[in-house]
């Protein structure tokens, strides 16, 4: 790919001697190539070595062994659930839901950061180079928790959208949330435009984006459906929820609707392409069409979705209609790995279970969700999610020389239905994020203290409540 050109004094990294999957829209590969980074873009991408005599090359890498590959995106994810992993592992989501919200509702911004922490640094160091959350639990009083989520964010140097949630519709109104868990409806819409004036980001190179993101439909009212829109819509921001998820949300929406998810979503203006929906696994025909025809995005999460026995999503079909999907890691309470690889393989393995079998998807579709697909999810789709001059220079250099991987000739292949590859080298915006498999903007073995002193802390509080 031609080089895009940059000042001379503009220090570069230089990349050599790896295969390298662009992701680009013809899927362009080279089976020994070059990407030079300038600053915080990319300049070039090739066959063969980097040209000779770009300036003020301050690291030259040879990438023997290894495969290049767009930063992975993550679409849909709850941070603050790393703190009560390993919970209510035999429930659908309903009971999951009731099992566990009681808990939810005691977090504290100390707990949230610690969880965000851990969240961040396990997407982190498995090659997640913009990563999102979607955070809906504001128990009163209990401090700055969009803050402590964007903080985590910002000191891990991971690119990242906060999906600013809200519930509204507890026990009382026949939600499933307890009545302490939720907020107002003034509250939420408040918040929720307050956060995105203090740190949404429009420009090209943001690490910080803002997302408008009321709960689901068995958790939030119509009208903050509504008027959730309408806020996101006059502020510029993207929309995001939960939807299609199980049968009986979809039993859900009928009793309390009239009609399916999907219609009801359409009603309330929550279908077009500044929306993206998370799980959308009880999908029909006339779904699929209503997401291709507004350009509704969608966030699959095929180990969550399993863990909680939803289903398979239709993942093929939605492709072929040409719904944008994404991956997502969902919530480490029904994730517990926490990290994006496992979705790459598990997209592809599990949609193999569905009707089209053997024909669902091939490495280079999983790759494709987990990295452009996840861009356009996020709307970020001209900025990342492909290896192409000019674009930001997100990217991940993965070992695949070792034991794991080394009979293996196609790169790709080996990449997503093998194991979890090491990370020689992650770059997030220009700059390492993490080297030679760990992180070197934090300190792993601090977090994991961390996230394990809060998860006991706020087990004991629930079980004094």
């Amino acid at each position: 790919m031609a080089a895009s050109a940059a000042p001379e004094h503009v220090e570069r990294i230089v990349i050599e001697n790896c295969s390298i999957a662009t992701v680009d829209a013809d899927d362009t590969e080279y089976a020994s190539g070059h990407v030079v980074v300038a600053g915080n873009r990319i300049e070039s991408v090739g066959a063969g070595r980097a040209p000779e005599g770009a300036a003020n090359v301050v690291r030259r890498i040879d990438g023997t062994g290894h495969l290049v590959t767009p930063g992975l995106i993550n679409t849909h994810h709850h941070f603050y659930q790393w703190i009560t992993r390993g919970l209510a592992t035999d429930h659908n989501l309903f009971d999951w839901l009731v099992a566990l919200y009681p808990t939810w509702a005691r977090i504290d911004e100390p707990m949230v950061r610690a969880a965000a922490q851990g969240s961040l640094a396990m997407m982190a160091r498995g090659g997640v180079t913009t990563a999102m959350d979607h955070h809906y639990v504001y128990p009163q009083g209990s401090g700055d928790l969009s803050g402590a989520i964007i903080g985590a964010a910002r000191d891990m140097g991971v690119r990242f959208t906060l999906a600013r949630g809200s519930m509204d519709r507890s026990v009382k109104d026949g939600g499933l949330p307890p009545d302490f868990a939720v907020e107002t409806l003034e509250g939420a819409l408040a918040g929720t435009e307050a956060t995105i004036d203090a740190h949404h980001d429009a420009s090209f190179d943001a690490m910080t984006q803002v997302a408008a993101a009321p709960c689901s439909p068995f958790s939030i009212s119509t009208e903050l459906l509504r008027q959730g829109a309408e806020l996101a819509r006059r502020k510029g921001v993207r929309m995001h929820t939960h939807g299609s998820e199980t049968v009986e949300e979809e039993k859900f929406c009928h009793e309390l609707f009239g009609m399916g998810p999907t219609d009801y979503f359409e009603s309330t203006g929550w279908l077009g392409e500044d929306v993206w929906m998370a799980h959308c696994v009880h999908m029909n025909d006339s779904d699929i069409a209503a997401f291709a025809r507004t350009g509704t995005g969608v966030a699959h999460c095929p180990s969550s979705n399993a863990r909680l026995a939803a289903g398979i999503a239709r993942v093929p079909d939605m492709l072929a209609a040409g719904v944008p999907v994404g991956l997502g890691v969902d919530g480490t309470a029904s994730n517990e790995s926490g990290e994006l690889h496992t979705e790459l393989r598990n997209a592809l393995l599990i949609n193999r279970l569905g009707a089209h079998r053997e024909k669902a998807l091939n490495a280079r579709q999983a790759l494709r969700l987990g990295t452009y697909g996840g861009a356009q999810v996020l709307g970020r789709a001209d900025q990342i999610g492909s290896l192409e001059p000019g674009k930001l220079a997100d990217l991940v250099l993965w070992k695949l020389d070792t034991l794991a991987h080394a009979s293996i000739a196609d790169p790709v292949t080996a990449l997503v239905f093998g194991a979890a590859a090491p990370v020689t080298l992650s770059l997030v915006n220009g700059r390492p994020v993490v080297e030679d498999n760990h992180l070197i903007t934090a300190d792993e073995d601090a977090i994991a203290r961390a996230t394990r002193d809060e998860a006991r802390r706020l087990a004991t509080i629930a079980a004094g409540a």
